[in-house]
């Protein structure tokens, strides 16, 4: 379905000591047929704007007038940080105000005062090390949206990866796959797929935790004992799925081409394979909420903000990213 009205994507610029700030002004300088609402420190951006060279000009947000953004040009909910950014250096002392954008991005969409949000990169180690327990963008708007159940996804074109587990140590991670779990998370995705990426019949690989998919039980028997039987009683509720399939393998052009999403059972075995294939391109986007959330597939990079070295690329295909998930919504 289409519309006349003008998108509205509240914005944050994560760390204000990162390439956040960067990318943010980076992509106002693209077209856009929504209006971008930055939702932070108008000053800082403006400085980090200057510092990159690049044009900017901060409207303040009119909630009665929508107009869409472009050519340098941004709205603005100004939020001020504790201490003035500084490029580079992790500022406790700020860890809040992001934490507090945040809050009023999501809170915003549930409202419908946003139609969606797309996140710059947090430093999640200066957020706990400001006393405010956090383990990530995911679970945190879990809990703020009161979402039952969420997957992180990254995504570039048709190649997406799902997660059966987020930020946790590998030696955990046997311990966190059970297969009511799995079952959830495999429904969320076949859900998600249909209600916001338009795929009718959604067909998802499920990777095998082990070498060779477990080798029958020689190589550890969580996929026999766990992963299977996910999977059959998914599909027995309808969810096009298949596997364990062994992750060493399960990316091969015939399964790529027979296959809209995989589901891997953690971090660190589905994501190599999609940032190799388009790091600073790809996108991550939270299934499940009841809001749309995209971000970047990077992290703050301290080391290169107010460089120009920075690619923006990222982040300007989650902000279309979800102006398309939004726009099928209305």
């Amino acid at each position: 379905m289409t519309s006349s009205r003008v998108l509205r994507l509240a914005v944050s610029a994560g760390d204000p000591s990162g390439v956040g700030p960067d990318v943010v002004v980076a992509a106002a300088s693209e077209n856009w047929n929504s209006e971008l609402v930055f939702i932070g420190d108008g000053t800082m951006l403006a400085e980090r704007a200057d510092l990159l060279g690049l044009p900017l000009s901060l409207e303040t947000y009119d909630p009665a007038t929508p107009r869409s953004s472009g050519n340098g040009t941004l709205s603005l909910i100004h939020t001020p940080l504790v201490e003035i950014a500084k490029p580079g250096a992790a500022q406790v002392a700020n860890a809040p105000v992001v934490v507090d954008v945040l809050r009023a991005c999501a809170k915003g969409c549930m409202e419908d005062a946003f139609d969606a949000m797309v996140t710059a990169p947090v430093n999640k180690a200066v957020i706990n090390d400001s006393g405010t327990p956090f383990s990530g963008h995911t679970e945190f708007l879990a809990e703020l949206t009161g979402a039952e159940k969420v997957v992180m996804l990254l995504a570039s074109g048709n190649l997406r990866v799902a997660l059966a587990t987020t930020h946790i140590p590998l030696r955990q991670v046997p311990d966190a796959i059970n297969q009511d779990d799995l079952v959830s998370v495999l429904d969320v995705i076949n859900a998600d797929l249909k209600a916001k990426f338009g795929l009718s019949e959604p067909r998802i690989a499920v990777l095998g935790l082990n070498p060779h998919a477990g080798e029958g039980g020689h190589l550890g028997v969580e996929d026999m004992e766990v992963v299977a039987p996910a999977v059959e009683t998914a599909q027995r509720s309808g969810v096009n799925a298949v596997g364990p399939v062994p992750a060493d393998t399960a990316f091969n052009v015939n399964l790529r081409e027979a296959t809209d999403a995989y589901l891997a059972m953690y971090h660190d075995q589905g994501l190599p394979v999609l940032k190799y294939a388009s790091f600073g391109a790809a996108v991550n986007i939270t299934l499940g909420l009841p809001i749309i959330r995209t971000s970047v597939d990077h992290g703050t990079a301290f080391d290169i903000a107010a460089t120009g070295k920075a690619s923006a690329a990222s982040f300007v295909e989650a902000v279309r990213v979800a102006e398309r998930l939004a726009g099928q919504r209305l």
